[in-house]
């Protein structure tokens, strides 16, 4: 099982965020903000954001693929 980083670098999807996360620092350290989550119609986070896939087990995390990218407010 490999971490988030490498899950999504092998999973050839998310080579972007993948490079973008590492080129930001942030493969260590989050910014620990919270997320409102909601499961009306299906699982949504901060209103907009709609879970597209769930449950891609890392050794440091599980990954669950959104459809829009989440900033910091």
């Amino acid at each position: 099982m490999h971490n988030i980083i490498d899950t999504a670098v092998e999973a050839g999807s998310f080579k972007t965020l993948a490079a973008a996360v590492t080129a930001a620092g942030l493969v260590d350290t989050l910014n620990g903000a919270d997320v409102k989550i909601s499961t009306e119609g299906g699982v949504k986070l901060n209103g907009t954001s709609t879970v597209t896939k769930t449950d891609i087990e890392c050794t440091n995390g599980v990954i669950h693929v959104i459809d829009t990218v989440i900033l910091p407010a």
